[in-house]
């Protein structure tokens, strides 16, 4: 999987999206109660496994640059 979708978020990203992601996900129970907040199973599943498909497109990473003998 790394080939087709490699690590690019930091864990501060990660931590970040989870947590904003289960304050999105509890609008499904609390608030306004609505089906919107199952938009936070993105940031969600995204910061659990630490692969962003936006960040690809775009080019992007947050994770730490590693070492070049360390990728092979």
């Amino acid at each position: 999987m790394n080939a087709l979708l490699p690590r690019n978020e930091s864990t501060a990203d990660r931590v970040i999206r989870v947590i904003a992601g289960l304050a999105i996900l509890s609008l499904v129970l609390v608030g306004p109660q609505t089906l919107w907040g199952l938009l936070g199973l993105i940031p969600l599943i995204t910061g659990l496994v630490g692969r962003c498909p936006a960040y690809r497109l775009l080019g992007l990473s947050t994770c730490p640059t590693r070492s070049s003998s360390a990728q092979h």
